[in-house]
């Protein structure tokens, strides 16, 4: 009998059990390293826009490209400033709740930082380890590896975040200035408002020239996504307020070469927590 023989043993590829698992009931494939991770990547989807979400697996296909990216992306006139969508209105209602909450809880909170007077740091809410950083860590990087890869896009490893709040018991705008960042991350959260845009003008690196302003309109629930170096100010609302979370996205790799802020190689002060970013370089030797 032609091909007789013992039969083998056949076996499957691990991969089966932990990666490109399709779940039917919400249409999408999810990989299982280990039930923290899962919990911390998958748990957060509930409250992600569903545009973002197809963004990020997109970039994490066979097919992710910077021009198909760019294609499903708002590309805005600034220099390499994008919009897309980021949360459901339904969690920027809650997280907007969870504020109102600690505002009115009478908890110590220092400033968001240097320039904002009214808001909050997202360490001192206590939701950057569940909320930050699987935001950045996991569905941020895929879209920053294409869209800034020269800025460190595929080795963000600190975060800063905090909430800043505009109104007439709050800041009144925001004055022109660069971020201590890589990337920068600007999410509007609510609630009723209008005007308060923000308004761009050159690189940090750059001569200034006073035409070249471009205003872009907050819009709820969408994030704008641009270079830490790229100045910026907000406008004055004209009317309601207005919350937004903001997202400083830093890559040691680049900061350790060049202090965004001082314009010179680092030197390096220890801290606690992220700091500014900064990693200690190892010598091989």
């Amino acid at each position: 009998m032609a091909g007789g023989g013992v039969r083998g043993k056949f076996f499957a590829c691990s991969c089966f059990f932990t990666t490109n698992i399709f779940v039917p009931t919400y249409g999408v494939h999810v990989s299982f390293r280990n039930e923290h991770t899962f919990r911390a990547e998958h748990g957060q989807r509930n409250f992600l826009a569903t545009e973002f979400l197809q963004l990020v697996d997109f970039c994490n296909s066979r097919e992710a490209s910077l021009q198909g990216l760019l294609q499903r992306v708002i590309c805005l006139a600034p220099k390499r400033t994008y919009r897309f969508p980021i949360f459901t209105k339904e969690f920027c209602h809650l997280f907007l709740d969870e504020l109102h909450n600690f505002e009115r809880s009478g908890l110590p909170k220092g400033r968001p930082n240097s320039m904002n007077q009214h808001g909050i740091s997202i360490a001192e809410l206590g939701c950057d380890a569940s909320l930050i950083s699987p935001l950045c860590d996991t569905f941020l990087r895929p879209i920053t590896r294409l869209l800034y890869p020269d800025l460190g896009g595929d080795a963000l490893d600190s975060h800063k975040a905090f909430v800043v709040h505009y109104g007439p018991a709050a800041d009144q705008d925001l004055a022109y200035h660069f971020d201590n960042a890589e990337i920068t991350l600007n999410v509007c959260l609510g609630e009723e408002f209008e005007g308060g845009e923000l308004y761009f003008g050159s690189m940090q690196q750059e001569m200034e020239n006073e035409t070249e302003f471009q205003a872009v309109a907050h819009q709820l629930t969408f994030g704008i996504l641009h270079c830490g170096q790229h100045r910026h100010g907000a406008l004055p609302l004209s009317a309601g307020e207005r919350w937004n979370l903001i997202v400083w996205l830093r890559a040691s790799c680049v900061r350790n070469l060049y202090c965004p802020m001082c314009a010179s190689k680092p030197e390096l002060v220890e801290t606690l927590g992220f700091g500014e970013g900064f990693s200690l370089v190892q010598n091989d030797t």
